[in-house]
């Protein structure tokens, strides 16, 4: 994988760097007809998603056949059409955004989602150095499966659960089902915030 970009110590990318940098990477996406569905966060994450929004849609609304964003909330609640508007600096009408719809993840409706298998009890206690020994059912929004590629677009910042927010979190716990967002939240809480907490490499 190649790294795209310029960091700053002191400052913040202007947003037309911003918008060539997630340009280029974008390109270089095999995304051409193809589905996609963007993992994005809820107005509990400051990041500059209308930015981003403008970005994705211009770069990636003429190539893939389908562009459709989920907002990986969790357990939050889910955001109306003024709250979606906010967080995407566009009209949201009924879940829509022009061409593009914007799903809210519901962790409370078994319906949404698609049961992929379980990490059995032993590799659990392996992985939480034995802090918990049950099996745990992973099952995800079946949203995941109707795309043929999800891309997950959000900021990163040190988290009191989970060591750092973004990346795969987006996918566990945020479009999970409740049996693992209430795994990793206890073990979390098991472990400790003062020790979890910036820490990179997590359970």
């Amino acid at each position: 994988m190649t790294a795209l970009g310029r960091g700053l110590v002191d400052g913040h990318l202007p947003p037309e760097d911003v918008a060539r940098i997630a340009g280029e990477g974008l390109a270089r996406l095999p995304l051409d007809g193809r589905r996609l569905l963007v993992l994005i966060p809820d107005g509990t994450r400051t990041m500059p998603m209308p930015l981003m929004f403008d970005v994705l849609e211009r770069e990636l609304s003429g190539r893939v056949a389908a562009l459709d964003y989920l907002v990986a909330l969790g357990t939050h609640m889910p955001m109306d059409d003024a709250a979606l508007s906010r967080l995407v600096g566009r009209p949201v009408a009924d879940g829509q955004a022009g061409r593009s719809r914007i799903f809210n993840h519901r962790w409370d409706d078994p319906a949404t989602f698609a049961n992929l298998g379980a990490i059995p009890a032993r590799e659990i206690a392996e992985l939480t150095a034995g802090r918990l020994k049950d099996e745990v059912p992973v099952s995800l929004n079946r949203l995941v499966l109707e795309y043929d590629h999800v891309l997950i677009c959000g900021p990163v910042f040190p988290h009191e659960v989970v060591g750092f927010s973004g990346g795969t979190k987006y996918l566990f716990p945020g479009i999970a089902a409740p049996a693992i967002i209430h795994f990793t939240h206890w073990l979390g809480a098991l472990i400790s915030s003062y020790e979890v907490i910036g820490t990179a490499d997590t359970p």
